[in-house]
């Protein structure tokens, strides 16, 4: 992703590398190295290097074993992350490459079969699905925050979950993970990009499909659906040639909507709350939180600035979902409409010296493991459906839930029929009428 890499980039940063990387370098060249006298010295000089290591290790491992050993006993990758990582990575990039078949594609839920329900009205449905980037449920007021970052949605009756957890710290792990059948117990990236997602098994059932795209690809979701990726150049005024901001989404809404047949189901992959460069991802006059961070080398801003600039990316998003919601009440009369939005992971804004996501899941704060799940739902879906709000609002508020039950969510939200499906991980099941 050229686009997401280049976001990282700042001249700050260039000098540090220059500085601390390039012309530290240019002197090791310039340096004679003086060989060992003898081989037995530079065997002696090896050995005391290793033993003062395992002198240190174990010191650590007799004082604090308890604090590390259930860490590594549970997670099992982190053997893959300590130096030396780059010796793993080139073995395993040469034996999959040539020496592994690659895995062969599964299909799932082939059984896949569209019921109607017995409080059914009469209308199709007109589904939006809202995948959103970066964005940690702490800073959402409709989960307890003090500043108003929902100010837009709160006035909609959305249903806001206040504790769900994300299947990773990254959008690479999360978002294959949670489009899948697994859980984050049983998560296998291979074999996730090798078998059909819940996209997949709605569109067998014969529910029309669109997929638009504002983020950094659809992690191999929406492979086999029709997919928009939305144009960045500057001929569109909410584009700047690099990226857009997510209210381009909306471009051609009506259009694609009526080109569809049948039931329908749009999935929006939003840009959201994606950092370094916060300050992109909203326009200037929706920078409500004031003074913001207007760069990319964030450490060079104070802790507000960095919380300001992203509590306006949050405070965009809400607004792009108040507006789609605005759009599907005007489609109410023709169609049972609904909403589903949910984070991939969250965000360190400093906490614990910590910044940005992608730290190892086992030592992750929740700030980066914490996200926003919220359902909008009109009365005409919620009658269709028999789902009782008052019901599901109780569920959001005390239960606990995860990128899990998305799947099984969305499939049983659907009315989608399958061996596959897992009414236990169904977050509207114990709220609808049978």
């Amino acid at each position: 992703n050229a686009g997401e890499a280049t976001s990282y980039f700042s001249l700050t940063g260039v000098v540090w590398v220059t500085v601390l990387g390039v012309l530290p370098v240019i002197l090791l060249l310039k340096t004679p190295i003086k060989p060992y006298s003898s081989a037995l010295k530079f065997v002696l000089m090896k050995l005391v290097s290793i033993l003062a290591s395992l002198v240190i290790i174990g010191l650590v491992a007799f004082f604090y074993y308890k604090d590390y050993s259930s860490v590594g006993r549970n997670n099992h990758y982190l053997n893959r992350v300590i130096n030396p990582a780059y010796v793993y990575a080139l073995g395993k990039y040469v034996d999959k490459t040539y020496f592994t078949e690659p895995m062969k594609y599964q299909e799932i839920g082939t059984d896949a079969k569209q019921v109607v329900p017995k409080t059914n009205n009469g209308k199709p449905t007109l589904f939006v699905f809202v995948l959103g980037e970066t964005a940690r449920s702490m800073n959402y007021e409709l989960n307890g925050y003090p500043r108003p970052t929902n100010q837009y949605t709160k006035k909609d009756g959305v249903i806001s979950f206040k504790s769900v957890s994300s299947c990773g710290t990254a959008t690479a792990v999360s978002v294959p993970c949670m489009f899948s059948a697994m859980n984050k117990s049983d998560y296998n990236r291979e074999r996730a990009y090798s078998q059909d997602t819940f996209i997949d098994i709605l569109h067998r059932a014969g529910i029309s499909m669109l997929w638009k795209e504002n983020d950094g690809g659809d992690k191999g979701a929406a492979d086999r659906i029709n997919k928009i990726v939305l144009d960045r150049s500057s001929d569109n005024p909410l584009c700047d040639g690099e990226s857009c901001y997510d209210m381009a989404l909306l471009n051609n809404f009506d259009k694609e909507v009526s080109d569809m047949k049948g039931n329908k189901f749009i999935t929006l992959h939003i840009m959201g709350s994606h950092g370094p460069t916060y300050y992109k991802r909203y326009p200037k006059d929706h920078a409500f939180f004031k003074p913001d961070c207007q760069r990319a080398d964030i450490e060079n801003c104070t802790t507000q600035e960095i919380v300001n600039s992203y509590d306006n990316t949050i405070l965009y998003t809400d607004y792009v979902i108040d507006q789609l919601i605005q759009k599907l009440k005007g489609y109410s009369k023709e169609y049972n409409t609904a909403l589903f939005y949910i984070s991939d992971h969250g965000e360190s804004l400093g906490e614990d010296g910590l910044y940005l996501h992608g730290t190892p899941y086992a030592l992750a704060p929740k700030y980066q493991t914490t996200v926003p799940m919220m359902v909008w739902m009109s009365k005409g879906f919620e009658q269709d459906r028999g789902i009782n709000p008052s019901c599901l609002e109780k569920e959001a508020e005390s239960g606990h839930f995860s990128q899990d039950n998305v799947f099984h969510s969305m499939l049983g939200v659907m009315d989608v029929q399958t061996k596959v499906y897992n009414p236990k991980l169904d977050i509207f099941k114990t709220c609808r009428s049978e």
